[in-house]
């Protein structure tokens, strides 16, 4: 498994690119942790109100949004649940367990991957201190939860993969739009990484 944690000044922007996934069948919701009610009837902007919540309760923290994703090896199968329960064991290891956070399947890659959206800034206003946050916190809550979940180790792979070039389905290929040249990119990528 790699994690890769990409910390920045918007939740909006988090929340508007794993939506847009969802609204083209790229990307489902698979875990809302720390939401009232149910999830599957709220729109965008509640979503953003319950993080803006948080925000609003410390403005002088201007970089308090995290955009977190785990990403599998190609060869693993992992089904719904078990993305749930190594999203939940991954948050909590980090010191984000009471933080409310939105889990996302996408199917747009080769390889299974989830992305997570949430915000350092706890109930009580407090932020969570996000310095080296990858190496002192993240690294060791991956390489616990890749022996807990019997997950293939991530350093037991060679520096180069093998190439996972996703076929681009041509019913859903339009021309002219960003999925055309994402398709394309994605086979002039895997090509060039052969030669």
């Amino acid at each position: 498994m790699v994690a890769k944690i990409v910390i920045g000044k918007s939740i909006r922007g988090i929340l508007h690119y794993n939506e847009n996934k969802v609204a083209a069948g790229e990307a489902q919701l698979i875990l809302a942790s720390g939401f009232a009610g149910e999830i599957e009837q709220m729109d965008f902007q509640q979503k953003l109100q319950r993080f803006r919540h948080l925000t609003q309760l410390k403005p002088s923290v201007k970089t308090n949004a995290l955009h977190i994703s785990l990403n599998f090896d190609a060869s693993e199968k992992i089904d719904n649940t078990k993305m749930q329960q190594i999203a939940l064991s991954y948050m909590e290891r980090i010191g984000f367990g009471e933080q409310p956070f939105l889990v996302y399947r996408h199917n747009d890659a080769a390889h299974q991957h989830i992305h997570i959206a949430t915000t350092s800034i706890r109930r009580n206003g407090e932020p969570i201190n996000l310095h080296n946050i990858g190496r002192e916190m993240s690294e060791p809550a991956r390489k616990s939860i890749e022996k807990e979940f019997n997950l293939v180790i991530a350093e037991s792979k060679q520096s180069r993969q093998e190439p996972g070039i996703k076929p681009a389905d041509p019913e859903k290929v339009k021309y002219g739009r960003l999925p055309t040249k994402r398709a394309i990119s994605n086979v002039v990528t895997g090509c060039n990484e052969q030669l």
